[in-house]
C-alpha cells in the first residue's frame, strides 16, 4: 500500500472517529449546545482539511472570480465549512428528535408538491447537495411519503453504515447510483409505485452524462431526471432546502419542469437538464454558503 492510500484511509478513520463521538455526545446535549459544537468544528475542519479548502477556493474563483473579490470568496469558503458543520451536528441530533425536526423544517409551496402527487404517476425531486438536503427526506418520511435517494456510496464503508441506519430508522430508501441498470430498474418501481424519488444533479458526471453550462462554464451532468420522466411520465419538481437564521429550515417545493421537447431526444434531455442546472446555479448564487464547494464540479472537460 502506498503512502497517498495510508493517508486516505487514516484521514477516512478519523473522519468516521469524529462522527461516531459526536453521535454519542450529541444524544446528551442540550439542544443550546448544538451549534456551539457546530462551531467549533467549522474552525477544526477548516484548518485542518487543507486539501478541501483549496478544492472549495478554486471552485468558487471558477464560478465568482469576475464577480467578488479575494476576501469575499474567502469569506464563503469559511461559511460553507461552517454550513457543512452544522449540517452534520444538527442532521445527528434532529434525527434522535423527531419531535424537534417537525418544528424545524416547514415547507413551501407544499400545494405544488401535492399536486404533482396526485397525479400518480410518481415524483422526482430535483435538487442539489445544498443546505441539509439529508434532512429534506426524514421531513418528508415524517409527513407521510415513502422517499428514497439516489446516492454515492461514501468511499469509508463505516460512516457509511451510520448515515445508512439513520435513513433505515426514518424509512428512506437508498438507492445506490452504482450499479447503473440496478439503480434504474430500482427508481422505474418506485416511481411506478408513486413514490418520491430525490436525484441531485450538481456533481461532476464524467462522461455519462451531457455538457451544460454551469456558472458559465461547461459542466458534465447526469440526464437520470428526464429520461426517467420520459419512461415513467413521473413529475420533475425543483426541490431545495433553505436555512433560516435562526437554524430553521425551510423546504420549497417550485413548480413542476414542463419538459420542453426538442427534434431530437438527445436535444430535448440536453435542453432540459440545462433548465434544471440553470435553477440549481439560482439557488446557489442566491445562498453560497449552503452548497459543497469542495467538490470539482468542472473536473471533466468537454472533447
Amino acid at each position: 500500500m502506498d503512502a497517498k492510500k495510508i493517508r486516505k484511509g487514516i484521514g477516512r478513520f478519523f473522519i468516521w472517529l469524529v462522527i461516531s463521538f459526536c453521535s454519542l455526545i450529541l444524544k446528551f446535549m442540550p439542544s443550546s449546545c448544538v451549534y456551539g459544537l457546530a462551531h467549533y468544528l467549522a474552525g477544526l475542519a477548516y484548518l485542518i482539511a487543507r486539501k478541501q479548502r483549496k478544492i472549495a477556493l478554486e471552485s468558487l474563483t471558477i464560478a465568482f472570480g469576475q464577480e467578488k473579490t479575494k476576501q469575499e470568496i474567502e469569506r464563503i469558503v469559511k461559511d460553507c465549512f461552517a454550513c457543512m458543520a452544522k449540517a452534520g451536528t444538527e442532521l445527528v441530533f434532529l434525527l434522535e428528535r423527531p419531535h424537534l425536526l417537525r418544528r424545524q423544517v416547514e415547507f413551501v409551496g407544499k400545494d405544488n408538491f401535492d399536486s404533482a402527487l396526485a397525479q400518480g404517476r410518481g415524483v422526482i425531486l430535483v435538487s442539489a447537495h445544498f443546505g441539509n438536503f439529508p434532512l429534506l427526506l426524514a421531513r418528508l418520511s415524517l409527513a407521510g411519503h415513502k422517499a428514497a435517494g439516489i446516492m454515492r456510496p461514501m468511499r469509508d464503508s463505516r460512516t457509511e453504515r451510520l448515515f445508512m441506519a439513520q435513513r433505515n430508522r426514518f424509512g428512506v430508501k437508498t438507492i445506490y447510483s452504482q450499479p447503473r441498470k440496478a439503480c434504474v430498474e430500482e427508481t422505474i418501481r418506485a416511481l411506478r409505485n408513486n413514490e418520491i424519488v430525490f436525484i441531485p444533479i450538481d456533481q461532476n458526471f464524467g462522461t455519462g452524462g451531457v455538457f451544460v453550462d454551469f456558472f458559465g462554464q461547461k459542466a458534465a451532468t447526469a440526464t437520470g431526471p428526464v429520461v426517467l420522466a420520459q419512461r415513467t411520465q413521473a413529475v420533475i419538481l425543483p426541490c431545495f432546502i433553505i436555512r433560516q437564521k435562526d437554524n430553521t429550515h425551510k423546504i420549497i417545493f417550485e413548480k413542476p419542469l414542463e419538459l420542453e421537447k426538442g427534434s431530437t431526444s438527445e436535444e430535448t434531455v440536453l435542453m432540459n437538464i440545462q433548465k434544471l442546472t440553470k435553477i440549481i446555479e439560482s439557488y446557489i448564487r442566491r445562498y453560497p454558503a449552503e452548497w459543497g464547494w469542495i467538490h470539482r464540479r468542472w473536473k471533466t472537460k468537454p472533447n
